[in-house]
C-alpha cells in the first residue's frame, strides 16, 4: 500500500509490508511480541456464538504467526438504547469463554455508540524469535500446502441471510469458526513448518497468493481437494446468494492466476469464498505431511493436503481440477 507511511524500526521484526497476519516485535532475542487486532459486525443472529466466533477469529492471527496469545482487548461498537444490555453481555461472555479455552486474559477494552453492532479483539501474543515465527513469506518449492478447517462460511452466511440456510449447515459453520487454531499451530511448529497464514477475508485463493507473492514462489491448489462445511457445496451449485466479496476475491488474484477451464464453477467459488475464523494453511516439507495429519488426529483434529509449492512461474497461484 504505498500511501501508507513506511514502517521502520530495527526491532520491528513483521510489519505490514508483507501484508502478514499480525505485527512481530521483539523485546528481546528470545522474546517478540505479537500483535493483531480484527473486529466486524455480526455473521450469526446469536449473541454468544456472535462473540465467540471474534474471539477465535482474532486469536487466529497470533497462532498463524506461530505465537502463543497471552492477553485481549474488547472492541466494542453498540447502539445504545436500540437493543438491551443483556445482546452485548451475551458477546461479551462467548467472547470471554472462547479466551479461557485459549488460556487468554480479557484485560479490558474499548466501547463506542454506533448504529451498527461491531465487535472484535486486540490481541498480544509472544514468540521467542530465535527459533523462528511461521510468516507468510518462508513457503519454499517442494513444500505441500495443508489446510486446517474447511470452506463455505460466507456461502452459508450468505444463504443465512436470505433465508436460504437449513439449521444444520448454520450450526456446522458456527462450530467450524469457533474452533481455534491453537492445534494446528502447534502441530505445524513441530513439523518445520515453512510458513502459514490463516484463511479469511480474501478467501483460500487470495491469502494463497498473499503468501505466494511474499515468498517468491507459485502455489498449486487442487480444487478436488478442497475441503467444504457441509451445505456448503448446496450453495456453491445453487447458482445464487453470491457475495460482493467472493467476486472481489476472484477479481483480486485473477491477473496473476491461472485458473484451469476444468475446475467447475462451484469449486471456484469454494475456493474464492470469504472465510470468517478460517483455518491456517501452512507450508510445510513433503516428507512431513503425514507427521502433520497425525499430529492433527491425536490431538481430535482434522486437515487437508490441498496443495503444493513451486519455483515462481509467470503467475503466483495456479487452481488446478
Amino acid at each position: 500500500m504505498p500511501l501508507l507511511p513506511k514502517q521502520q524500526h530495527p526491532n520491528l521484526l513483521v510489519g505490514p509490508s508483507t501484508l502478514d497476519d499480525a505485527g512481530v516485535y521483539r523485546l528481546t532475542d528470545e522474546l517478540a511480541l505479537v500483535l493483531t487486532l480484527d473486529f466486524f459486525t455480526p455473521i450469526v443472529d446469536d449473541a454468544y456464538d456472535y462473540g465467540r466466533i471474534a474471539a477465535a477469529n482474532s486469536l487466529s492471527d497470533v497462532y498463524a504467526m506461530g505465537g502463543t496469545p497471552v492477553t485481549a482487548l474488547n472492541i466494542v461498537a453498540f447502539p445504545d438504547g436500540k437493543l438491551p444490555e443483556e445482546v452485548l453481555a451475551d458477546i461479551l461472555r462467548g467472547a470471554a469463554a472462547v479466551c479461557a479455552e485459549a488460556n487468554v486474559a480479557v484485560a479490558g477494552g474499548h466501547s463506542v455508540s454506533d448504529q451498527e453492532i461491531k465487535f472484535g479483539l486486540s490481541v498480544t501474543g509472544v514468540l521467542d524469535p530465535s527459533k523462528g515465527m511461521l510468516a507468510n513469506s518462508g513457503a519454499q518449492p517442494g513444500d505441500a500446502l495443508i489446510l486446517t478447517k474447511p470452506l463455505g462460511t460466507g456461502l452459508i452466511s450468505n444463504a443465512m441471510m436470505n433465508d436460504a440456510s437449513d439449521e444444520n449447515a448454520v450450526r456446522a459453520m458456527t462450530e467450524v469458526m469457533v474452533r481455534l487454531n491453537r492445534a494446528a499451530a502447534e502441530v505445524a511448529r513441530e513439523c518445520d513448518a515453512h510458513a502459514a497464514t490463516d484463511v479469511t477475508g480474501f478467501g483460500l485463493i487470495g491469502h494463497a497468493r498473499e503468501l505466494a507473492v511474499a515468498s517468491g514462489v507459485t502455489v498449486t491448489l487442487n480444487a478436488g481437494n478442497l475441503p467444504a462445511i457441509d451445505g456448503a457445496m448446496k450453495v456453491a451449485t445453487s447458482g445464487s446468494f453470491f457475495s460482493g466479496g467472493e467476486r472481489r476475491n476472484l477479481a483480486f488474484v485473477e491477473k496473476d492466476a491461472r485458473i484451469q477451464d476444468s475446475v467447475p464453477d462451484e469449486m471456484r467459488r469454494l475456493a474464492s469464498d470469504p472465510q470468517t475464523s478460517g483455518g491456517l494453511l501452512i507450508s510445510l516439507p513433503e516428507s512431513r505431511v503425514e507427521d502433520f495429519l497425525k499430529g492433527m488426529r491425536e490431538r481430535g483434529e482434522t486437515a487437508w493436503h490441498v496443495g503444493s509449492v513451486g519455483e515462481k512461474e509467470d503467475v503466483s497461484l495456479v487452481l488446478a481440477s
